[in-house]
């Protein structure tokens, strides 16, 4: 920017600043080297740098202010509008605003100070925020020569020294940024290597083992996810991303290939599974209208083994041949059962007479298992000479029938139990024994009360009631054999 155009901007922001001050636009220029005001700053590419980005990361910019009492610590001012900064034990000329007041001339340096500590404490607030380094040092290079060139009034130490640390922060910050484009690039890199590795591993699988739907939707979506990596991933470098590109090509052509051939062998056997199900079809429709019942149904039976143990033809195929299959069957079996519900009807007498003898099998007092064995047997002859009864009752029927058989035969069983010559000998054995030691017992216990010894008195009644406890349980037992 040449000297001319640096009073021109300067020219154009000084009514703006001296905001409230109607007659400072009549006022002649000021002679002053011009520091550009913060919104020509923006207008730059370094005070842009950080992008997109540190707009949202830093609210608003930041407002410098600084009193004129703390400014006169910075500055002295002559009548004739000339300003001078007091730095390093002297005095640094800054320029001159003529025909102001000592205020307004010091005002107006002091907005030049204010608005490059603003943008100090911006980079500052970017540089916090992590927002991208892009152009960051830039930036402080022109302010540092702002400050340099001392054209504003203020506490410049102060801003030399906020410039040089604003300088390591942006160092560490490009660092990190450098670390994390490394890390992006690692990450990227395994995320690449890992979509060519599945790739590779789907291609080396056995053909005849793979779920062709899912594995071949599967690997469109590899390629998808390889296209998303190369349009918006991080870049690895042309000879990594071509290796890789290599690999992941050579993966899904093998897998192609395999592909192909596995729907053209598929292809021939679905043909072959075809032909042999039209012949089982062939047979199944030529039996339709048979009405040997027992050896049709049979040769169904191995009809539908042999479908179920065949090959496949493909879905379309498999299930028009499977209707026209089942449609034989219905056939015959619809025919079967219409004379089967005619025999039904003929036996539906039967089931009457069924139902009145199951009746009174059921009625049967099973306490003298001999007379009910008798009465059961009888029910059991009129049974017989019924007759058959309708399919849909024979399981019912023929299972009350069998739990009255049952209830008597656990009757019989019971009454040999009881009776059983061996196991009341045994009985009686024992009630003897047990008579005995009791007899014995209460002779031990007799004794020992004479002595008075406590001790073989308690035992000896442990003993005794133990016994007697036995004998007790044991005469209720003889008791049912009578």
């Amino acid at each position: 920017m040449t000297e001319s155009q640096q009073s021109d901007e300067t020219t154009s922001s000084a009514p703006a600043e001296s905001a409230g001050n109607t007659e400072e636009s009549s006022r002649p220029t000021p002679r002053v080297s011009s520091v550009p005001t913060p919104a020509a700053l923006a207008k730059r590419p370094a005070a842009t740098a950080s992008g997109p980005q540190s707009a949202q990361q830093v609210s608003a910019p930041p407002t410098h202010t600084t009193s004129l009492a703390e400014a006169r610590k910075f500055a002295r001012v002559e009548a004739d509008g000339h300003v001078f900064l007091l730095i390093d034990g002297g005095e640094h000329p800054v320029g001159q605003y003529p025909d102001a007041t000592e205020d307004e001339a010091l005002a107006y340096f002091v907005r030049k100070y204010d608005e490059v500590a603003s943008q100090i404490t911006l980079m500052e607030q970017r540089v916090t925020a992590k927002a991208p380094s892009t152009d960051m040092r830039k930036t402080v290079s022109h302010l540092r020569e702002l400050v340099a060139a001392r054209h504003m009034v203020g506490d410049v130490p102060s801003l030399e020294s906020q410039l040089e640390k604003l300088d390591a922060g942006i160092r560490e910050l490009e660092k990190s940024e450098q670390q994390q484009h490394e890390a992006a690039r690692a990450a990227e890199l395994a995320s690449r290597e890992a979509i060519v590795a599945e790739a590779e591993e789907l291609a080396a699988k056995d053909p005849a083992s793979i779920q062709w739907k899912t594995t071949s939707t599967r690997m469109n979506e590899l390629f998808d996810a390889w296209k998303q990596a190369q349009k918006s991933g991080t870049r690895l470098g042309r000879s990594t991303e071509d290796a890789l590109w290599k690999r992941f090509r050579s993966a899904r052509t093998t897998f192609d290939r395999h592909r192909r051939a596995y729907f053209s062998q598929l292809d021939h056997d679905n043909a072959e599974a075809k032909a042999a199900k039209e012949k089982l079809i062939a047979e199944a429709e030529a039996l339709s209208t048979s009405t040997d019942w027992g050896r049709t149904a049979a040769e169904y039976r191995r009809l539908m083994d042999e479908w179920k143990a065949s090959r496949r033809a493909g879905r379309k195929d498999d299930d028009a041949l499977w209707t026209r299959f089942r449609a034989a069957q219905d056939q015959f079996f619809a025919a079967r059962k219409a004379a089967n519900e005619v025999i039904d009807e003929e036996f539906a007498k039967n089931l009457i007479v069924k139902e009145k003898l199951l009746k009174e099998a059921q009625e049967i007092n099973t306490k003298d298992p001999v007379a009910a064995r008798k009465a059961l047997q009888t029910i059991r002859d009129k049974w017989e000479e019924a007759g058959k009864v309708p399919r849909g009752d024979m399981g019912r029927i023929e299972a009350g029938l069998r739990s009255v058989e049952d209830a008597v035969k656990a009757a019989e069983d019971e009454k040999w139990e009881r009776t059983n010559p061996e196991t009341q000998a045994r009985t009686n054995s024992a009630l003897s024994q047990l008579e005995a030691a009791i007899a014995s017992l209460e002779a031990d216990l007799e004794k020992a009360q004479a002595s008075g010894d406590s001790g073989q008195i308690r035992k000896a009644q442990e003993a005794l009631v133990a016994r007697q406890q036995w004998l007790e349980m044991l005469q209720k037992t003889a008791s049912n054999f009578e």
